[in-house]
Order: C-alpha cells, then sequence, then structure tokens
C-alpha cells in the first residue's frame, strides 16, 4: 500500500525512527498510525531487551532545580559515540526535569517520575530503542536547602559533562559556595563532618592504624599520638571540611567556609564510568 508521507514524517519525528523502519511499520499496520507506533515501541522493546546484558560505562550528569531542591542525574549510556549525541543530550534534559519536578530521591521514585504522558522509565527505553544503544538512569540525588552550588566538569571538550557535584548550603557568599563545588570535584571527599563518618568506619581504621603502628614497633608511649595523627588523615581523605582548599592548601575548607559565613548540610558528587 502507498503510505502517507505526512504520517511517515511525523511517525517519525515523535519517535525517531529511520525511514526504512517507520515506512515498513505503517505499510504492515495498514496507515493506522497508532498500530504502527505500537509495532515500532514492540520491536524497540525487544532490541532493548537483547542489550540488556551490556555494560553501559559511559554517559553523562545533568542538573535541574525544583522548588526548594536541586537534583543530578546520571544517565549511562554504552559508548562515548552516543554520550555526545543531541537525541541522548536532549533525554538527558527531559529526565532530570522530570525527576527535579517529581522532587525524586530515589531510583525507583525517578524511575516512575511523569514524563512526557508516560514515565521517565518509559521514555529512557522508547529512545534506547531509537538509538540502538542501552541506556539507563544509572543515579539520582535530590538534596533540599536553602541555597544551592552547581559544578559541572567535562573531562574532554568533545563530551557533555561527567563530573558534577551539586551543593546544599546556607549563606549568602554563591562564588565561594561554587569553589568549593569544584573543590569536591576534585579531591572526592564523602561527607561533610567527621560527625557523619559511622563510628564502625571510625573504629575499624583505628584499629587498623593501631596494627600498623604496633608491627612497626613504635614505642608504646608514643602511640596514641601516632593513631590520632594517622586518623587525622584518614579524617582528611574523606571528610569535606577537614580537607585542605583546593585553591589554598595552607587553609581547610572549613575554614574556608567559615571565613565565607557558608554552612553546607549536604552533597553529591557523580562521576560517568565511577
Amino acid at each position: 500500500m502507498a503510505v502517507n508521507i505526512a504520517d511517515l514524517k511525523a511517525l517519525r519525528e515523535q519517535l525517531g525512527t529511520g525511514m526504512s523502519d517507520t515506512k515498513a511499520a505503517l505499510e504492515e499496520a495498514g496507515g493506522d498510525v497508532e498500530k504502527a507506533t505500537e509495532i515500532l515501541r514492540l520491536k524497540g522493546a525487544k532490541g532493548n531487551a537483547k542489550r540488556a546484558d551490556r555494560t553501559t560505562s559511559e554517559g553523562l550528569v545533568a542538573v535541574a532545580e525544583g522548588t526548594g531542591s536541586i537534583t543530578m542525574i546520571q544517565l549511562a549510556c554504552e559508548t562515548d559515540f552516543v554520550a555526545k549525541n543531541d537525541k541522548f543530550i536532549a533525554l538527558a534534559d527531559k529526565v532530570v526535569a522530570a525527576v527535579a519536578a517529581a522532587g525524586a530521591s530515589t531510583l525507583e521514585e525517578a524511575l516512575a517520575a511523569p514524563a512526557e504522558g508516560s514515565t521517565v522509565q518509559q521514555v529512557i527505553e522508547d529512545q534506547a530503542a531509537t538509538i540502538g544503544e542501552k541506556i539507563e538512569l544509572a543515579k539520582v540525588s535530590t538534596l533540599t536547602g536553602d541555597a544551592f552550588a552547581t559544578y559541572l566538569h567535562r573531562t574532554s571538550k568533545d563530551l557533555p559533562p561527567q563530573v558534577g557535584v551539586i551543593v546544599a548550603f546556607s549563606g549568602d557568599d554563591a562564588e565561594t559556595a561554587r569553589a568549593v563545588a569544584q573543590h569536591i570535584a576534585m579531591f572526592d571527599p564523602t561527607v561533610v563532618s567527621r560527625d557523619d563518618v559511622p563510628a564502625e568506619q571510625v573504629e575499624k581504621e583505628r584499629a587498623l592504624v593501631t596494627e600498623i603502628a604496633l608491627g612497626e614497633g613504635k614505642p608504646e608511649a608514643a602511640l596514641p599520638k601516632i593513631i590520632e595523627g594517622r586518623l587525622t588523615g584518614f579524617f582528611k581523605q574523606i571528610v569535606l571540611v577537614d580537607q585542605d582548599y583546593a585553591r589554598d592548601n595552607k587553609q581547610s575548607v572549613g575554614k574556608v567556609l567559615e571565613a565565607a559565613g557558608l554552612t553546607v548540610s549536604a552533597f553529591s558528587r557523580f562521576k560517568v564510568g565511577a
């Protein structure tokens, strides 16, 4: 049968499918656009199922603000070729906007969030079928607070951002808050303060450095100071306010925040492939 050119064009624009696949679907559906859409989506879903076990080590990070909150996602794909594809980047923008609007803070909530008359999960699956790679929402973080700072870093100039940081803070110095977000991107702390480190993790580290010091034959009288010194080094690896500030290593991040009148309540850092 002859295919209606207007329907062919509209369906291709809607689903992003190829000319031959779209034409074949319309022919199979007898010109019924709704039925042709189902045929194309079913074909795409079968392709997605075949790709289910593939690894998604590429992708991007994207950020959107909601009402009194900020959301960051990591959208993953198989290749860097797709990561820099305009359709993939547009998909990430749609997804992060939908997740932020829903205030979702877990992957389950994010995938169920409304998007384009469906859900985020369905929108991702439809685009994966069109692009021909496995695409998945890898990570989601939503922070609430008085104010927010964002830093997105491109590891390569021809790729979209692959490292992202969002910071929830109180205070008025937005410039310093963003500089701290850049610091987090570089030095990868995991918590804001020592109080956020689980007690069992601290005790495990204390036991380890004690065992090491004893094995080195350190004088017993010097052990407490040595152990505390090594614990301080441990905290500087993971605690934001204890770290040496990236822009001035003679100051701690905590001192910089204090001088700027800022208090960080939470942060998240995503890195593609990590």
